[in-house]
């Protein structure tokens, strides 16, 4: 089966996006805990969970041809 977003590009997306929400995880619970270590250890916990669920639902997403235009399955489907 032909993936038209390869894996590197999966993987590039996922460190992109956790990079951000990490910074807001970290910002969010320093200013509700008013700790700076709080918030440093929460974003630290959630980085590798969070990028290796994110990956696989990525993956996932790229399998399920659900919402993908009719034209580009065609060509999905004949490779």
């Amino acid at each position: 089966m032909m993936m038209f977003a390869s894996k590197k590009r999966s993987l590039l997306k996922t460190i992109s996006w956790r990079t951000i929400a990490s910074l807001d995880t970290l910002l969010l619970t320093w200013l509700v805990t008013g700790s700076i270590t709080a918030g440093l250890t929460v974003s630290g916990l959630e980085i590798l969970t969070k990028m290796i669920l994110y990956y696989f639902h990525e993956r996932a997403w790229i399998r399920n041809k659900y919402g993908i235009d009719k034209n580009v399955k065609k060509v999905i489907e004949k490779n």
